[in-house]
């Protein structure tokens, strides 16, 4: 795929009409990162993505991209919310994949005595796994209130406090989730994992604040050097892997009705004013909205967790959200394009919101750094508010397997002063650190666009996993 430099930190995939493709693509990458995504096939469904009716401006991808279904992990598209399409896979199988990131008043420091009987209870407490049980036993009912209110449902139960509403991305809950619109199988689903970790990249991490580079911004945020920090990264578990696999199914069979033709059927839509779309859009929400409470309900285990094992009360402990961000979800947005105000429907495929003075959370490797970001206006303009979301596979989980074939890769996290438990023989394996990007070559590249910047960077010293 051929690609042509646009400045520093940016490249064009020029737009190929013959290929069908409406927009260019633009990609976020200095050199070395070029050359890792052209590896895989990244750039060709970036190419794909530029070929969706409606799509306005450019069909983006972030640093972090790497091949994924349909669209590249990392990419975004926007298009128009009224003459545009929506696409399941454009979005991605884990609704509200997201992290949120808590601080506490104590020092990593005072508790490193503890971090080992941190994760053992932190672990014995969360359900972590394919198919792990809930901490939480949902009727039919109060899955439909999760559906419909998120992480106001959650903290309506006491399921930590409304006061962490204000510091979650749309206040913890997207209006317009519809739960009639979820199938039955997706809502059994459901009813038995809210309150859990799940498997793969999903993690629960203790952390230390190892570094401040924005003294102001952290302030604000309330995060300083050598604060204990605990950072959640999970979704919406069965229900969004549910919804999008009926609605790949459903677009899929719509695209003859509506004359829609596309390179691959992974990027199968349908019109925005079709019935296909509001249903997709409704559950979609829906699915949204449980990721929200999911990680409402898990922070507040946390919480628990760290007051019994430390003998700390609520007061002491001083667990507080910096903030919950979403990175595969769908939002309706206004944007500038071409020097007017146009809505729009952005899809963000492993891609994180960065609007102005938006704390954005950005998870590396369990056995180097993750990093706190501020989003910025230079994102409005650019790249329609998003940035990365982490460090992005460079190893496939077979490939990481085979390359721990004999190694204990817990004993390596410990020699690197992390504590790690894992559910499943080869889960530690599959997410071993040199199976992802430095996720520090990824930050600097979105910090040096001026799409995100540099608060602070934050150290693993203990991790749960599925």
């Amino acid at each position: 795929m051929h690609v042509e430099r646009v400045s520093p930190y940016l490249w064009r995939v020029p737009q190929d009409k013959g290929r069908g493709m409406r927009v260019p693509g633009l990609v976020v990458a200095d050199d070395a990162l070029m050359e890792a995504i052209r590896s895989d096939a990244s750039l060709e469904q970036i190419a794909n993505g530029a070929t969706l009716p409606g799509i306005v401006k450019a069909s983006l991808a972030m640093p972090d991209i790497h091949q994924g279904y349909g669209l590249p992990v990392g990419g975004v598209v926007a298009t128009d919310a009224e003459r545009g399409v929506v696409s399941p896979g454009a979005i991605g199988f884990d609704i509200n994949c997201g992290v949120r990131l808590l601080r506490t008043g104590l020092d990593a420091e005072e508790i490193a005595p503890r971090v080992r009987d941190l994760v053992d209870a932190l672990y014995a407490t969360i359900p972590t796994g394919v198919g792990a049980g809930s901490t939480v036993s949902l009727t039919p009912r109060e899955l439909t209130a999760v559906m419909e209110d998120g992480a106001a449902w959650a903290a309506s139960r006491g399921y930590g406090e409304r006061e962490d509403l204000a510091h979650i991305e749309s206040e913890g809950r997207l209006a317009g989730a519809r739960s009639d619109a979820v199938s039955p199988h997706a809502r059994e689903r459901g009813l038995r994992q809210l309150g859990s970790l799940g498997s793969g990249n999903h993690f629960l991490e203790l952390q230390v604040v190892e570094e401040i580079y924005d003294a102001e911004a952290a302030a604000r945020f309330g995060v300083r050097a050598g604060q204990l920090t605990v950072m959640i990264h999970t979704g919406s578990r069965g229900v969004g892997h549910q919804v999008c696999t009926d609605y790949l199914k459903t677009t899929g069979a719509a695209l003859k009705r509506y004359g829609i033709s596309v390179p691959d059927r992974q990027l199968a839509c349908a019109p925005i004013d079709s019935p296909e779309a509001a249903d997709y859009l409704g559950a979609m929400r829906a699915a949204a909205n449980f990721a929200f409470a999911n990680r409402q309900v898990l922070a507040h285990a946390a919480r628990d967790v760290l007051e019994r094992v430390l003998g700390r009360s609520p007061r002491d402990l001083a667990m507080r959200v910096v903030y919950d961000v979403a990175h595969n979800i769908a939002k309706e947005e206004e944007h500038e394009v071409d020097g007017r105000r146009r809505r729009l429907i952005v899809h963000r495929k492993g891609a994180t919101r960065a609007f102005p003075g938006q704390p954005v959370i950005v998870p590396g490797d369990m056995g180097r750094y993750s990093y706190l970001l501020v989003g910025t206006e230079a994102a409005m303009r650019e790249t329609f508010g998003s940035t990365c979301h982490g460090a992005g596979r460079r190893m496939s989980r077979t490939a990481a397997k085979n390359a721990a074939r004999g190694r204990r890769i817990d004993q390596e996290l410990e020699a690197r002063g992390v504590v790690a438990r894992a559910t499943g023989r080869d889960a530690l394996a599959e997410e071993m650190p040199e199976a992802y990007k430095d996720v520090r070559e990824v930050v600097d590249v979105v910090h040096r666009f001026g799409i995100s910047t540099r608060v602070a960077r934050l150290k693993p010293i203990g991790v749960i996993k599925g």
